[in-house]
């Protein structure tokens, strides 16, 4: 049996966590904050999807919701560092990106009757927040726009968790004798 990855919503449906928002504002705060100065803030647009749980979207439980960009896996890989650009490396990053081994993003299936063209990865190195009903606001501005669905929403939430709650040890298990 063959699984849906995505379904095309109307914009007059709640946000909920997996929905892809293109174009996304998001502010891009300063690398240096000084006492009693004007922060020089900008503003980007980037391709993002929604981390926040539904059920914070829907029951109105928060003021801020956590999105990520995504990118088509071209531009993953147009991005690699130059020892990372051969045919092979570049199959093997695909292959790490499919088993979950690059902890900082995720893979997601392409689409072309969502016209979702290449495959997307999801960088969760880059969180943003961005205020509810700016994002409401944004989201419904668009003609529609394109969810993603269970149980790969799940497999997506999971992978965040699993980047977010990395536990970095100060020294590492030495093994004597083997």
């Amino acid at each position: 049996m063959e699984y849906a990855w995505y379904y095309k919503i109307d914009t007059n449906e709640n946000i909920e966590q997996g929905d892809l928002i293109p174009d996304c504002p998001i502010v891009i705060p300063p690398s240096e904050i000084a006492e009693g100065k004007e922060p020089d803030i900008s503003i980007e647009l980037i391709d993002s999807i929604i981390l926040s749980q539904s059920c914070d979207l829907v029951n109105d439980k928060i003021n801020i919701v956590l999105v990520c960009p995504f990118y088509d896996l071209k531009i993953f890989l147009e991005n690699l560092p130059e020892d990372q650009k051969s045919k092979r490396a570049q199959r093997k990053n695909i292959e790490n990106l499919k088993k979950g081994f690059l902890p900082g993003y995720h893979l997601l299936n392409k689409s072309e009757e969502n016209f979702i063209n290449d495959y997307l990865v999801v960088d969760f190195r880059n969180v943003y927040g961005i205020q509810i009903d700016s994002l409401k606001t944004i989201a419904n501005s668009k003609a529609s726009r394109i969810r993603l669905l269970p149980p790969y929403r799940e497999h997506l939430s999971q992978s965040f968790a699993r980047y977010f709650m990395r536990v970095g040890l100060p020294q590492d298990i030495v093994l004597e004798g083997y």
